[in-house]
């Protein structure tokens, strides 16, 4: 059996979607040992400041991985158009003359399963889609509202042929159930979420034990710095009320890091770094020196049903978490984490009242961490994949 996996990213790329591939791959080689696995995917690419070697071809515990280099881009939609299309152009010349038994491919952007709809569609072989975000609910949010009016219906027509050739489709996150499952009555879905990376189980704290009383307290966040995250909205006005009692340490880049800069200077504080994106080691050396994992999202509609992977490691950590979330995942920290204080986005008084709920302390969350193992859930997925695959044959 010749399998292709294609994904935007892939590690050592620093970002949920490589995560998340190569784990899932790594568990479908374990469970289909004889089988020939292919990954196409990119150079790493998802922060500009973070830089990384990695080979353009390699073979990695019986792994054929083949990486694409693309043009310099940032979050602007032009950026990230000239990027796909240098993806998409690629892959299709790589993968010219092979056959394969069947395509995965995993999308945050729709394109990267269209890409894989076409190719499965062209080859006539089963097709699993893995949708980790829903772009025609989320395009409203990030383009004006003239041109959302024109753009929008076109990726409509996109989304309904890829998700329609698709043998199954998984949703990362059950809040996006209700769109997929009203606009695809026919089509079949799972839902395997992110989960907890073998780093962070490794660490997770194992008793109680307190966080210092004496101030400032050291807040990290550590992500994206975009439009969804809305980091600029929210980080200058919070940080002036929390001066002396909060100090933000930020790891992450992005389309809107110079505008957090910018405002962040307007209001004079003094109590935020921003710094560079790390590799995971560090970056696990920075969470547990902290006293607050910080998390936030914009106040956008379509990110009420997301379910943010951040969540999941901040989880396992056992660090109290103080979340700026909307909607499913909001709702979904609340049942599922102790010692989380959720707020609405963009709303810092309200975030100061969540801040004064916590407690200041690491508390192991041996159900959480349980549940949400990222390997135990790549396994079940991996299962589905094959089963899947297996009823076309």
């Amino acid at each position: 059996m010749k399998i292709l996996i294609l994904s935007f990213y892939y590690q050592p790329d620093l970002s949920a979607g490589s995560f998340r591939a190569t784990s899932l791959v790594a568990a479908l080689k374990a469970s289909a040992p004889e089988a020939e696995i292919q990954v196409v995917t990119t150079f790493p690419n998802r922060y500009r400041s973070f830089n990384v070697d990695a080979s353009e071809a390699e073979t990695v515990d019986g792994v054929s991985i083949r990486r694409i280099v693309l043009p310099q881009h940032r979050s602007g939609m032009l950026d990230q158009s000239r990027a796909f299309l240098s993806f998409a152009r690629e892959a299709s010349r790589m993968i010219r003359g092979e056959t394969y038994d069947f395509v995965y491919a995993t999308s945050s952007r729709l394109m990267t399963a269209a890409l894989g709809a076409w190719i499965a569609w062209r080859m006539r072989v089963p097709l699993y889609l893995d949708i980790r975000d829903i772009f025609v609910d989320s395009i409203k949010d990030v383009l004006r509202p003239s041109q959302a009016v024109f753009v929008r219906p076109v990726f409509s027509i996109l989304e309904r042929w890829t998700i329609g050739q698709a043998q199954k489709v998984n949703l990362v996150s059950g809040g996006f159930r209700g769109y997929f499952e009203r606009r695809y009555p026919n089509q079949r879905f799972s839902y395997f979420t992110n989960g907890i990376d073998e780093e962070f189980l490794a660490v997770g704290p194992l008793l109680v034990s307190e966080v210092k009383h004496e101030r400032p307290l050291v807040a990290v966040y550590a992500g994206n710095l975009g439009e969804g995250q809305g980091l600029h909205l929210i980080l200058p006005e919070l940080a002036k009320r929390t001066k002396g009692v909060v100090h933000f340490r930020v790891f992450g880049d992005g389309g809107k890091k110079d505008q957090l800069l910018r405002a962040l200077e307007m209001v004079g504080v003094s109590n935020v770094e921003l710094c560079a994106p790390v590799p995971r080691d560090r970056l696990i050396d920075e969470y547990e020196a902290a006293d607050i994992l910080f998390l936030h999202l914009n106040n956008f509609e379509a990110l009420r049903k997301v379910l943010p992977s951040k969540i999941f490691e901040y989880g396992a950590l056992g660090k109290p978490i103080w979340a700026g979330i909307p909607g499913f995942s909001a709702e979904f920290v609340r049942s599922e984490i102790e010692n989380a204080a959720v707020f609405p986005p963009c709303d810092t008084a309200a975030a100061l009242v969540a801040l004064s709920t916590l407690t200041f302390e690491t508390r192991p969350r041996p159900a959480f961490v349980e549940k949400y193992s990222r390997d135990a859930i790549c396994r079940e997925m991996a299962a589905d994949i094959l089963k899947a695959v297996n009823e076309c044959r």
